[in-house]
Order: C-alpha cells, then structure tokens, then sequence
C-alpha cells in the first residue's frame, strides 16, 4: 500500500530543523528539493508489490552515485537503487546497485548513497528506481516532501494493490544525482542511522581546548577520528572541526590547514605524556581516553562528566580520577589544574557540592552534597604528587595544602563514636541510612594520602591526626564491613556493592579476604550482557543496564592485586563496548549496546589507570598511616 502521509514508528528521532538542501538539477530552473524534517513517509518500497521512481536529468555525461533519504522498519532484507530510461521497464536499466540492510546496521532511517556508474546524456530524463525486499513485516519506504515543487519532474509510485501499476504523484521525493561536498551525508544531514546507535545521546568530541561540541550519534555514522586528535573525518572524505576561538565546528576540506594544525597540537601533547597498555588495543583505547579527557577539562580546572545538558557539570569525584590517570600520565599541568579547581570550589566546612558549575559558580541544583569528595580529593593531590617532577613540586603542594587540610580535618571529624562516618549519598548518588562502603573507602584513602603528605611537609600535627582518624576508620571497617563482604552498608540490608573494589589498590592496601569479597561481588553484579551494576540493592534496580565505570572498578582492583588474568577479562569486555568512533560509553543496555553518553569521563580514567596497572606501571597507593609509636 501506499505511504502516503505515513509515519515510519521510531523515525521521527532523527527530525531535523531548518531548510532544504538545494540539490542541483541543471536542465531546469528550479533544484531538487531536500525536505525538511524528512517528516512523510511517501511511498513504500516492500517487494514486487511496491516500488518508486523519480524522473531526473543530468547536465554531465557520468553518473556515480545516487543518495535518498531511506526509512527502514526492518533490520534485514535488501534495498535496489535503479537507474532506468523507462520506469516500468527494468530492461531499461543502465546501473543498478543493491545494499543489505544488516550492513547498514539493521533498522533505522537518514541518508542512503548507493554507488552506481553509468554514462548518460545531458539533458535526457531517467528514472530513479528503488525497490526493497525483506521477509519481516516492518515498513520500508522512501522519504519525501508533500510539497508541490515548481518545475520538478514527476514522482511514481508503484503500487499494484491500490493503484494498479505506476500512478504519477504530484508529491517529491528527495534525493541526490552524484552528491558533492554538503550534499554528502555526514556534514549537514545525518548519513542512514540504525535505530540500535541512537541508544546513546553523544558519540563523541570535538574540541579546541576552550569551547567543547558533541558528536551526535546521527553524525558519527561512517564518520572516524584523524588519528591522534578530535578532527573528524566524515563519509565525505572532509573533516569537522571546532576552529580556535569558534563555538561551532565547521566543514573543510581533509588537511586543512587549521584542522592540521590542531591534529598535530594534540599529537604532540600526546607524545609529551605516556599512551598506557599492554596489548594494541589498550594502547588505542587509552590514546582515545587521554583525549576525550582533554576534551572535557576545561580552561579553569571545572572537569565534565560527560558533554550533553545532564553530565556538563564538574563532580569532584570524577574530577579526582582523571587528575590521578593524567599525572601518572605524565600530564601533570592538566592534573594539578583540576586540584586547583577543587581548592577554589572548596566550601567553608571543608566539603564539596555534589557537582558544580563549569565555570565554578556554583551547584546547579539542590543535589544533597556527597561526604566521598573529601577521599577522593586527598587522594588525587597524593597521586599527583608522586608522579609530579621533583623541581617545585613541594612549593606547589603547598599551594594545595589548605585544601587537603580542611578536607581531611573534616572527614576525621565526621567519623563516630565507632569510628564510622555518617549516612551520606555515595557515588550512586543515593542517600544511605547508615554508613556505606561508598564513602568509608574514599575517606581511608583520604585521610592515608592526607597524613603522609602532611609528614612530607613536615606538619607532624596534622600527620598525627589524620593518621589515628584513619587508624580508627580502618579499624571500623575491618569490623563492621569486612564481616559482611563489604556489603554497601553496614546493616547488610543493601546488598552487594562494586565499591568493595575501592579497598583495594591504589586506593587502599588490601586487606585480608578482599580477594574473596571481590570474586563473590562480582559473580552477584554480573549481567547477561556481559558488565556489572553498581550494586543489588533491593531497594533499588539499575536494570538490565552495565555501568562501565563500576566494570572497570574490578579490572582496576583486580590489576592492582595480583590478578592479571582477571583485570584483562575484564577490560577486554570494557573496550568491547566502545562505540564506533572508538569512545567508551558510561553504561551498556541489556542488547550489548553502548548507551546513556560516549565518552564518559570517569570511565576514560579507569581504562587508563587499568591500563598502566596491566603494563606494570601500577599507581602507588597511600601508605597506611602508622601511630607515632610505630
């Protein structure tokens, strides 16, 4: 049957605004029109029963490619693209090209080129033809205007069932006689998007180390990284880039002079670091992760979690683990900016907001601010200082050391009676009604990073103090979670938790029995697609969804105690599930696929701590303090 004013289900996410595309049409005065928002379904294209056509004429004598917008309710079968001199004739036709919709990617909908090659005559009219063929019962169909076109060709449709054969339609179809340059899909309209990539609000990054832009799922298609940077290189064979000093990217030709510019920059930055792994593919993985990391710390330290509305905002946790993978990267201005964004957003008490701002103004809501920050923050300071050159390094340590001073003062006041902190929202960003191993962890890091940089510096009072408020949490731990196999809160109602993963280096030296407790949580949070949860809380359920940074916890755990074999396993699995512009995505969905955004941050560092763990590079991890007895 005719789809006519039909909507294809699941198309419609893919709607742009704003003008046609001209299309040239050189024997006429008016062009192809391009259609807007690809709103109208206009003819079906499903077997012998149904097919369409579009006179054309050309003012070249070659023909190469043709491109349409195709929607496709099926993820298998094939779609034929016809060149032919008389549209009911298939005798007639002088180029033919068929592509399988599997290839494409299955359902889905945008901008289909099919190469052909033809000679033809100017000024002769031919006819576009397509016809699809699958065994599943979701539409196909050809994508157009319902608008009347001055001066254009006819369109056709073959529908047997209700017109009898070939019907003339005073609708247009859109579509393209050997597109160049912004005709080519990828630079202003979306190349085919299977339904299946669209799990994901972003792809990836473009940068020009101020301004930050997304890469639309519907724009990465076919698309790749210029290796070594975030200059894309689209289906066409030109590049997108965010031009310094720009807000938006632009379209250029391949090499380009401002793009190359910017493609050698970020290989040089590159090479002035290390590209951790110890396979091809860590080392891939890992260059890509340095980069979106790059890509998401901004001018003044603020460090995004991801690049869409919800994660553009800086969080002092995942801040800290990027400081830490760029300084045992050799990166050491990018880590020590982000610890210098941590001590100007510091709040009076010590603590941190759950999140802020990127330019430092302040929280963007009312989010219940989150005890872990005054860990992790210690934390990143002690890993950046011990991968920091040693010239100057003391002197800038004590630029930070407020900062750590009335972070760790206020996490060793927090702790109770038992030693235990409070109920506090943990990285789940979820309120507890007791302690949770979400936050004790961090705090023991914390406040073992905070007292031997104290005693690096020579505050013996201080050193003194964190280390028997560290001293009296370890204790804590050792008593009321280890017991339970650092279950994610101390009354044991909340299930299992991939924050046991943070008692392990190189966070916390492992204590007897981790081994056990890590292998018997991850059996608990292992899913059917292959990645962890956060946690089985049956008060709460993540679903059918793997979180990438919980999955990476155990690889970084498992490297930084003797279990190669495992952490591998692990991330392997991790890598797997990069998206097709190579950037890891912060959770994957019950099918196998990437999806929430792509590249997370946090996520990012991990493979790179794992990374240098796997290669024999492990960080170092805070000494226990001792008592002064000791």
């Amino acid at each position: 049957m005719a789809f006519a004013r039909t909507l294809l289900p699941g198309v419609l996410c893919l709607a742009l605004t704003g003008a046609p595309a001209a299309l040239p049409h050189a024997a006429a005065a008016v062009p192809y029109d391009g259609q807007a928002d690809h709103e109208s379904a206009l003819f079906g294209l499903k077997a012998t029963n149904n097919a369409a056509a579009q006179e054309f004429t050309v003012d070249s004598t070659r023909l190469s490619r043709v491109s349409v917008w195709l929607g496709s309710g099926a993820a298998t079968g094939t779609v034929t693209a016809q060149v032919r001199r008389d549209r009911a004739d298939a005798g007639s036709v002088i180029a033919s090209t068929t592509l399988d919709l599997a290839a494409l990617g299955g359902a889905g909908a945008g901008w289909v080129e099919f190469p052909l090659s033809a000679a033809v005559t100017a000024g002769d009219t031919y006819y576009l033809h397509l016809q699809a063929s699958t065994t599943e019962s979701g539409p196909i169909a050809w994508y157009g205007t319902t608008r009347a076109v001055p001066g254009s060709s006819t369109s056709w449709n073959y529908d047997r069932a209700y017109w009898g054969g070939w019907h003339a339609y005073t609708s247009r179809l859109a579509f393209h006689i050997d597109p160049t340059g912004s005709e080519r899909c990828g630079e202003t309209e979306p190349c085919y998007v299977p339904t299946s990539a669209l799990a994901a609000r972003t792809s990836g990054l473009l940068t020009n180390r101020v301004a930050t832009e997304a890469v639309l799922p519907s724009f990465a298609v076919g698309a790749s990284y210029v290796e070594g940077s975030n200059v894309l290189r689209l289906p066409s064979g030109r590049w997108r880039y965010l031009p310094d000093g720009a807000s938006a990217s632009t379209v250029v030709e391949a090499d380009d002079p401002g793009a190359l510019a910017q493609v050698e920059e970020s290989r040089a930055w590159l090479a002035a670091g290390r590209v951790p792994g110890a396979t091809a593919a860590q080392r891939e993985a890992s260059r890509r992760a340095l980069l979106s990391m790059r890509a998401l710390l901004k001018p003044n330290g603020a460090f995004a979690a991801a690049w869409a509305p919800a994660w553009e905002y800086s969080w002092p946790r995942d801040g800290a683990f990027a400081a830490a993978a760029f300084a045992a990267t050799g990166h050491d201005e990018e880590a020590y900016r982000i610890l210098g964004y941590d001590a100007l957003t510091q709040r009076a008490d010590g603590t941190w907001e759950a999140r802020t701002e990127l330019d430092g103004s302040g929280p963007p809501d009312a989010r219940k601010w989150q005890l872990d920050g005054n860990g992790w923050v210690p934390w990143a300071t002690w890993q950046w200082y011990q991968a920091a050159p040693a010239d100057g390094r003391d002197e800038r340590l004590r630029a930070l050391y407020p900062m750590v001073r009335e972070a760790a003062d206020h996490a060793a006041r927090s702790l109770g009676p038992d030693g235990l902190p409070p109920a506090s929202p943990d990285y789940w960003e979820l309120d507890t009604t007791t302690a949770n191993i979400g936050t004790a962890a961090p705090l023991l890091a914390g406040l073992n990073a905070a007292a031997d940089l104290a005693a690096r510096l020579g505050t013996t009072a201080d050193a003194e103090r964190w280390g028997e408020a560290a001293r009296r949490l370890s204790a804590a731990i050792a008593t009321s979670f280890a017991p339970l196999g650092y279950q994610r809160t101390v009354d044991g109602e909340h299930g299992r938790d991939s924050a046991v993963a943070f008692m392990a280096p190189p966070f916390n030296a492992a204590p007897a029995g981790l081994g056990e407790a890590l292998d018997s949580t991850y059996r608990a949070l292992l899913l059917p697609n292959g990645g962890v949860s956060p946690g089985n809380d049956p008060s709460f359920s993540w679903g059918s969804y793997a979180w990438t940074a919980s999955t990476s916890f155990f690889a970084l755990a498992w490297a930084g105690t003797g279990e190669p074999a495992k952490a591998g396993r692990v991330l392997d699995w991790v890598l797997s599930k990069r998206n097709g512009l190579g950037e890891l995505p912060e959770t994957v969905n019950g099918a196998g696929l990437p999806s929430a955004v792509a590249p997370l941050g946090w996520t990012d560092s991990l493979v790179v701590l794992t990374a240098l763990a796997l290669q024999g590079s492990a960080q170092p991890t805070p000494p226990a303090a001792r008592s002064s007895a000791g």
